[in-house]
């Protein structure tokens, strides 16, 4: 079977689980991607059909992931946490169906925008990446502080980088010492699933039970579904008023180029920076979502190929993330033999493209048409707590497949520290995430742990 031809059949895959997944609120993306990709790698598909398979995984889980969001107020991932303000102000004027069409909109035209700049930022960068190696641990450090300070948590996230940094390198001199290596996936699979485990810790606690417990069943309101459109394509650029393509398309591309920065940081900051500036409670929500769901588009898409192609290492969040098999899936891939190594710019360029196509052209009119009925499909036949606990098995499988039993330790701890924190405290997974990244050098440097 031709390359072209498999990798079309693995993007139709992707698509079609991932716009499924996406439906699913709380369908984390590290907890999701990875196991799927990994699949896909360790069943020994070629280089170019894993990337196209990667990239219309992430394009239709970010389309689709607005449904639940939008319509119930159930942010659909943690990349949809900083939404939910706006998509509750456009709830509230019954127009749900409006938020949703406007954010998937913006998050095509993202997409597509984000693709192509990304591809040449990384050829640009290629040509530093001597430098970027070497300074690996400063530019994520400056990153993480600056994230911090702008998150919900603000200074108590700041203060407790340097303490939640020594309990991650801690946690993995331990391991290290029965395993005789240090773990990566299992770390942000305990950050990813931290605010979810720890709803579970509460419900445990005597004391704090009060504070998850329902009486009754929420009720969920829908407006009904308007079709403004003819055809089953709608086209995304008619969806959108003028102003709201110019701010996305400016938004994306200066997001394209922040790779070391965390995909919820920038989400958040672009919406804070765009909704700030705009007068009218109708045109504010709309825009900013618009904008905040392209965001989420191009800062997954351009983390993920700009170290990718140009370093061949993971130099970001997204990459330490959701596309950690990429550079390093034991014994196919490694941070020396992967797809950097594998594949040319063309390459990742015509395989990138048929991946974003094929996803779109699934998720896109999927969710224009149908999201209302798939939204009550789910909310009425699939049990919340089924779906917790098939996440909860995929995280234990694959920290188990790195780590035996020492890997399923070092994930429940990190969720149930980082989940507290990020409950009680607001430090977000975002900031946890960045702190994760920048802790080896901090700690190396500030009291030569590891050094």
């Amino acid at each position: 079977m031709s390359l072209i031809l498999t990798s079309i059949l693995l993007a139709i895959v992707g698509g079609v689980l991932f716009s499924l997944i996406g439906f699913v609120s709380g369908s984390d993306e590290t907890a999701t991607m990875v196991p799927f990709t990994l699949l896909v790698i360790l069943l020994g598909a070629p280089p170019v059909a894993v990337f196209s398979f990667f990239m219309a995984a992430v394009i239709s889980k970010h389309l689709t992931h607005a449904a639940p969001t939008a319509l119930l107020g159930i942010p659909g991932d943690t990349m949809m946490v900083p939404l939910l303000d706006y998509t509750e102000n456009l709830r509230k004027l019954g127009v749900p169906h409006i938020a949703l069409r406007k954010m998937i909109s913006g998050g095509v035209i993202g997409a597509f925008i984000a693709f192509p700049v990304s591809l040449l930022f990384a050829q640009f960068l290629g040509q530093f990446a001597d430098f970027f190696k070497t300074y690996t641990g400063v530019i994520f450090a400056v990153a993480t502080f600056i994230i911090a300070y702008f998150s919900k948590g603000k200074w108590v996230s700041v203060f407790l980088i340097i303490p939640f940094g020594l309990f991650i390198q801690g946690l993995n001199g331990v391991a290290m010492s029965v395993l005789h290596k240090g773990l990566a996936i299992s770390f942000f699979l305990g950050i990813a699933i931290g605010p979810m485990f720890s709803d579970i810790l509460i419900a445990l606690s005597k004391s704090a039970r009060k504070s998850v417990v329902r009486n009754e069943p929420k009720d969920y309101h829908l407006a009904p579904e308007i079709k403004s459109w003819t055809g089953y394509f709608p086209n995304p650029l008619k969806i959108l008023t003028g102003l709201q393509k110019g701010l996305v398309a400016i938004a994306t591309f200066i997001t394209s180029l922040t790779f070391t920065f965390s995909p919820t940081g920038m989400t958040a900051l672009m919406g804070e920076l765009i909704g700030s500036r705009l007068k009218g409670f109708y045109k504010k929500s709309t825009t900013t979502l618009s904008v905040m769901n392209g965001v989420t588009e191009s800062t997954y898409i351009a983390e993920t190929i700009i170290p990718l192609a140009a370093f061949g290492i993971p130099l970001s969040p997204m990459a330490l993330g959701p596309a950690s098999p990429l550079f390093n899936a034991p014994p196919v891939f490694s941070t020396k033999h992967n797809l950097h190594h594998l594949m040319s710019y063309w390459d990742f360029f015509i395989y990138g493209a048929i991946g974003l196509i094929i996803g779109a052209l699934i998720a896109y009119p999927l969710v224009m048409n149908y999201a209302r009925k798939a939204t009550v499909f789910i909310l009425k036949h699939i049990s919340q707590e089924a779906i917790i606990g098939m996440f909860v098995a995929i995280v234990c499988v694959i920290a188990f497949y790195e780590g035996g039993l020492v890997g399923l330790f070092v994930t429940f701890t990190v969720a149930s520290v980082g989940g507290l924190l990020n409950r009680i405290l607001g430090v977000s997974s975002g900031v946890q995430f960045m702190i994760y990244y920048s802790s080896s050098w901090l700690m190396a440097t500030l009291i030569g742990l590891g050094a």
